[in-house]
């Protein structure tokens, strides 16, 4: 694993074979603690995951879409 990937318990592989981060049952990335709703890696933050800054508007329309507010 290289210095950008996040720790191994918190990704699957997905049906093409790529490495993603795991997801919970009900959808949610398993590195969100949901009381803070940070992420609990944010030291080794995935590439993909800093492209959602808090507060940009792709971080708002997610958050939205799963009933969160802004």
């Amino acid at each position: 694993m290289g210095a950008d990937d996040p720790p191994a318990h918190l990704t699957e592989q997905n049906r093409w074979g790529g490495w993603i981060m795991r997801r919970l049952d009900d959808g949610w990335c398993a590195a969100v603690d949901r009381v803070t709703m940070r992420c609990t890696i944010y030291a080794m933050r995935p590439t993909v995951c800093r492209g959602f800054e808090v507060g940009d508007t792709d971080c708002i329309d997610e958050r939205a879409k799963h009933g969160l507010g802004p």
